[in-house]
C-alpha cells in the first residue's frame, strides 16, 4: 500500500535559505545543552536579573541535579512533576529529569489547589520539582495523591547577590517583592541539597530518540485539559525546524532569546528553552513579563529572537516608545497563539528594524507547525506556511478522509516529526482526533495557491443557528471594527428556536457612555449576513483570558449561562 503524498504547494514561498526538508533526528534533548557546553563553554546560557550562567556551569548542575534526583528515587520512565516560573532552576531540573530518562510533566505554577491536583491524578507523579510559593498545596493533597519527594525552589536564589539583598530591605516595595516571590516550607527537600549533589557520570544511560519525554497539558480552551504524550524526537525535530526557519540568525554568542512567554506553556517550553538552547543562546528568563525589565535588558543585550504574542508586542512597544528605548537589534519576532494585526506588524518593525511574523502550532505538535516567512514575502492575516518535513492537508470535517477541493475551507489535518503520537493514559482520545494517521488539528482553514494558510476558526467553537454555521472569530473581528468596541468573545448559547443563537460578551472603551446596544448590532448588521449578528450582547469589564493572553471563550460561555439563566 502506497502512503498518500499531498502537494506541498508553499515549498516555493519559502524564505531563502529554508530547506524543503530536514534529515531524521537523532540522539535526546539532553545532548543539546551537552552539544553547546562543549562548543561554547564559556558562553552565557542563562541570565536572570543580571546574574550570567555559562554553558559550562549550566551542564555542571545538570548532572548534580540528575545525580540528586536519583538519590531520591527517580527512574527512567518516572513522570516528574514541574511547577516553576521561567528561573534557571527551571531550565537545570528540566534537562536533569530527562538526563535520568525520566518525563517532564509541566504544569502552571499560579493554578488553584484544584487545578494542579486533577493534572497529578492524571499523571500521577511521586516527585515534583516545586515553587516555595506552592509547596504547601502539593503537600496538601489527598493521601491516595501524595507525592513522595517535593524539591521546593526558592527562585530569588538564582538572583544576584545585590538583588536579593535588596528584596530583604525594611521597606514595603521590598517585603511585597520577596513576599511575591518567597515562601518558607517545611517537610519538603531544599533545591540547594540537590545542587551540593556530586556529579552523574557521563556513563550513566541517557534516553532515547523515541523515548516518552514530556507530558505537555493542553492549554483546555475547548474541553477538559490532556496530556500530550512528546518523544525526544518530537521536541527535537521542532528545535530544528525552528532554526531552519530563521538561517540568518548566528549562534553562540550572536543569538540572544527573551523568554518572556512562560516555559511551561508549550509554545515558550521550545521556542524559548529547547529552540534557544539548540543555538547556544543566551536566554534572558523574565519571571513574567515587565516591560520595564525586558526594555532594561534591550540596552545592553537586544533580542535577536523573540517569541511572542500581540498584547505583549502592543505594551513593549508603547513603553519603548515612552521611554525612549530603541528596540533596534530584534532580528526576529514571532507572533502566536492569536491573530496578529497589520496594524501592529508595521510599527514594530519600524522600531525594530527587523520582522515581526505570525506563528501557528498546538501542543500535540511541540508546538509549532507553520509560520510565516521571515522575508518580504509574509502575509498579514495568514499564519504562514508549514516548516520543513511537515504535510497538511484541509478536508471535510464530517468525512476527514476526503481532501476539500483547493481554495475551499476545511479541518487542517497534519503529519511530521514534531507529530505527537498521543494523549498520555487516554486511548480513546488519542483515536479521536486521528485519521488515517493524520492528526486532526480542529482549525477550519483554506490554503491559497502560494501555500499560505488561513485560520477560519475551531471546529469545537462554530455556532450553529437554524441551520447555518457560524465562525465566532468572523464576528469578533466585525465587533472590534466599531469605535466603541475594544474587544468582544462570541459564543453559542442554547435557543429553543434555532439550536443556538450568537451571543457576544463586549469591552467598551473608556469615555464610552451610554452605548447604544442596538447600533452596535445594526453596525455589525453592515457587514455580515443577519444570521450572524449577535442576537444579545453584554458588556463586561473584561475578557478571560490565558496566561499567553488568549480568550477563553469557554469561559465566557459559563459566564453568560450563568448571567441568563441566573444559575
Amino acid at each position: 500500500m502506497t502512503t498518500y503524498v499531498p502537494p506541498r504547494p508553499w515549498i516555493a514561498s519559502y524564505a531563502a535559505g529554508v530547506p524543503e526538508d530536514l534529515p531524521p533526528v537523532s540522539g535526546s534533548l539532553v545532548d543539546i545543552v551537552a552539544a553547546s557546553a562543549r562548543d561554547y563553554p564559556d558562553a552565557v546560557a542563562l541570565q536572570f536579573f543580571g546574574r550570567e550562567t555559562t554553558y559550562r556551569e549550566l551542564q555542571e548542575a545538570i548532572d548534580r541535579v540528575a545525580a540528586g534526583l536519583r538519590d531520591l528515587g527517580v527512574k527512567a520512565g518516572d513522570p516528574v512533576a514541574i511547577v516553576l516560573p521561567n528561573c534557571p532552576q527551571h531550565i537545570i531540573a528540566f534537562y536533569a529529569v530527562l538526563r535520568l530518562g525520566a518525563v517532564v510533566v509541566e504544569h502552571n505554577p499560579l493554578y488553584t489547589a484544584r487545578e494542579l491536583r486533577k493534572q497529578f491524578e492524571d499523571h500521577g507523579a511521586k516527585h515534583a520539582i516545586v515553587w516555595s510559593k506552592v509547596v504547601e498545596t502539593v503537600q496538601d493533597f489527598p493521601d491516595d495523591l501524595a507525592v513522595a519527594g517535593i524539591v521546593s525552589v526558592d527562585v530569588t536564589r538564582a538572583m544576584p547577590w545585590l538583588t536579593r539583598l535588596a528584596l530583604r530591605l525594611p521597606i514595603a516595595k521590598a517585603r511585597a517583592s520577596r513576599d511575591a516571590l518567597t515562601t518558607k516550607v517545611r517537610g519538603a527537600i531544599s533545591w540547594d541539597s540537590l545542587v551540593a549533589s556530586a556529579p552523574l557520570p557521563s556513563s550513566a544511560p541517557s534516553p532515547q530518540t523515541d523515548d516518552l519525554a514530556i507530558i505537555q497539558y493542553t492549554s483546555g480552551t475547548t474541553g477538559t485539559p490532556k496530556g500530550a504524550a512528546l518523544t525526544h524526537r518530537n521536541l527535537l525535530a521542532n528545535a530544528a525546524q525552528a532554526q531552519a526557519w530563521v538561517p540568518s540568525i548566528t549562534r553562540g554568542d550572536g543569538c540572544v532569546v527573551y523568554a518572556v512567554l512562560p516555559m511551561f506553556h508549550a509554545y515558550g517550553l521550545t521556542l524559548c528553552l529547547t529552540f534557544a538552547m539548540s543555538m547556544g543562546a543566551r536566554l534572558v528568563l523574565f519571571p513574567k513579563f515587565d516591560p520595564d525589565l525586558v526594555l532594561e535588558v534591550t540596552k545592553k543585550h537586544p533580542a535577536t529572537f523573540l517569541p511572542l504574542v500581540p498584547p505583549i508586542a502592543e505594551r513593549l512597544l508603547a513603553a519603548a516608545k515612552e521611554k525612549g528605548i530603541s528596540l533596534a537589534g530584534t532580528e526576529v519576532a514571532i507572533s502566536g497563539a492569536m491573530a496578529l494585526s497589520h496594524e501592529l506588524v508595521v510599527p514594530f518593525e519600524e522600531a525594530s528594524g527587523g520582522f515581526l511574523v505570525e506563528g501557528y502550532g498546538l501542543s500535540e505538535c511541540s508546538p509549532v507547525l507553520m509560520a510565516n516567512p521571515v522575508a518580504d514575502s509574509r502575509i498579514a492575516g495568514t499564519v504562514g506556511l508549514p516548516l520543513p518535513g511537515t504535510e497538511c492537508r484541509v478536508v471535510d470535517p464530517e468525512e476527514p478522509t476526503r481532501d476539500v477541493p483547493p481554495g475551499t475551507a476545511g479541518e487542517l489535518v497534519v503529519r511530521g516529526p514534531q507529530v505527537f503520537s498521543g494523549y498520555y493514559g487516554k486511548p480513546e482520545a488519542t483515536q479521536a482526533v486521528f485519521a488515517d494517521g493524520w492528526f486532526r488539528t480542529g482549525d477550519i482553514v483554506t490554503i491559497d495557491e502560494s501555500g499560505f494558510v488561513r485560520i477560519v476558526d475551531r471546529i469545537k467553537e462554530l455556532i450553529i443557528t437554524g441551520g447555518f454555521n457560524v465562525a465566532p472569530t468572523e464576528v469578533e473581528v466585525a465587533l472590534r471594527q466599531h469605535p466603541d468596541v475594544v474587544d468582544a468573545a462570541v459564543v453559542g448559547l442554547p435557543s429553543p428556536h434555532s439550536g443556538e443563537e450568537v451571543v457576544a460578551a463586549i469591552v467598551v472603551a473608556d469615555g464610552a457612555e451610554n452605548v447604544d446596544i442596538e447600533a452596535i448590532r445594526e453596525f455589525v448588521r453592515g457587514i455580515l449576513t443577519p444570521y450572524k449578528v449577535p442576537r444579545r450582547i453584554f458588556i463586561v469589564d473584561e475578557l478571560p483570558t490565558s496566561l499567553i493572553g488568549k480568550v477563553l471563550r469557554r469561559q465566557v460561555k459559563e459566564r453568560l449561562v450563568a448571567l441568563t439563566t441566573g444559575a
